[in-house]
């Protein structure tokens, strides 16, 4: 039977770089791994496949050879010799899986029962959190310093993260003999993998530390102070190194990362630096004009009105938006205006608006001449 195109197997086309390999490698091989097939012939031969071609194709040479002479080019004796020396036979496909996820740790251990990312003594660094902390706007344009409190996995004292009782010792492993690992048999291929026992470090604790049982850390209430610069915005990370989850055994400490969320203002909405609200104005103002004094985000302002301004206007104060958060000034504040019609008006009021709009012609033309030349096209 003959063999399917690697670039097929893979779901790539012929001039995929490196990285989608690998990205089409790593999705087919999770999914056909038969640790998460088992007892599924047919997959572990998929598994294999798709390992064969990627071993292929993630090499310039042997891809090279490939391309030109098929898999002629790795038949034994044949042109792949002579084209790159590929026709020594491939690789377990495990190891090939191993690679392509990083030699161990990452995806393969956590798909698959690993430990990754221990270091010597079985250390392994502590994990990274998260906080999610809601400022006002006005707190984002001046900057601000927070004290924060969370739960997070610190040091046990007792027994100084080792996690054995103090005077008690840790000794070899029985089931991996200290190795680290253990072998599985699958059919007739065999392969490695953390010891579930030990979790890599060829030893276990021969007694407990009696307040963290083990583990070496235990749960603390901690507290931080952070300072917040002024323009920050929404989504803005802020990181204070060493203060997240302490490592397991001694290993490194994760670091805390802070996510801004600034709250809505009743008055004010923000478009990156700059802020924008509305006003309204007495029809009087808008057709006298005038100076108003406006709400800024911490003090008044003044606002000129041009006489004849229509509703709908958007004016510009300039550098009184947000600060710009790398430094060097500031938005700009946008303001529309709404002109308000008199919903109740006295006789004397009525009277001599009347007389205005006779003497502008309101009742004989009520409606603008510029809209009516507009509009003269829908009525002909």
């Amino acid at each position: 039977m003959s063999k399917a195109d690697y670039y097929q197997l893979l779901g790539v086309s012929r001039d995929a770089d490196s990285d989608t390999l690998k990205k089409a490698y790593r999705k087919l091989a999770v999914k056909y791994h038969p640790d998460k097939n088992p007892d599924n012939p047919e997959a572990e031969a998929k598994f294999k496949e798709v390992s064969e071609a990627y071993e292929v194709l993630k090499d310039a040479d042997k891809r090279a050879a490939y391309d030109r002479y098929g898999h002629d080019a790795f038949k034994a004796g044949g042109m792949g010799n002579a084209a790159g020396g590929a026709g020594g036979g491939f690789h377990d496909p495990f190891e090939m899986f191993r690679e392509a996820f990083g030699g161990g740790g990452g995806i393969f251990e956590d798909l698959f029962g690993g430990g990754g990312g221990r270091g010597a003594g079985g250390a392994q660094h502590g994990s990274d959190l998260r906080y999610d902390l809601e400022i006002t706007l006005e707190q984002a344009a001046e900057g601000t310093e927070k004290e924060i409190r969370y739960n997070r996995a610190v040091s046990c004292k007792h027994c100084s993260g080792s996690g054995a009782e103090p005077g008690s010792k840790k000794v070899t492993c029985p089931t991996c003999g200290g190795t680290g690992q253990v072998s599985s048999n699958r059919g007739f291929i065999s392969f490695r993998q953390v010891c579930p026992d030990c979790q890599g470090t060829g030893q276990i604790i021969e007694k407990p530390c009696s307040h963290c049982h083990g583990e070496g850390r235990v749960m603390e209430r901690s507290t931080v102070k952070i300072r917040i610069p002024a323009g920050v915005y929404t989504g803005a990370k802020l990181r204070s190194a060493g203060k997240g989850e302490a490592g397991h055994l001694g290993g490194q400490s994760g670091d805390l990362y802070i996510i801004i969320h600034v709250a809505e203002h009743e008055l004010f909405e923000r478009h990156e630096d700059d802020l924008f609200c509305e006003i309204p104005i007495k029809f009087t103002l808008a057709a006298l004009g005038g100076s108003i004094q406006v709400p800024t985000l911490f003090e008044q302002g003044t606002l000129k009105i041009p006489a004849g301004t229509q509703s709908g206007t958007t004016f510009r104060l300039r550098n009184h938006g947000m600060p710009h958060l790398r430094g060097g000034g500031k938005g700009d504040l946008l303001i529309r205006v709404h002109v308000e019609v008199p919903t109740k008006l006295s006789k004397e009021q009525t009277h001599k608006l009347e007389d205005y709009a006779e003497a502008c012609g309101d009742p004989a033309n009520p409606v603008s001449k510029s809209f009516l030349e507009k509009a003269k096209k829908f009525f002909r």
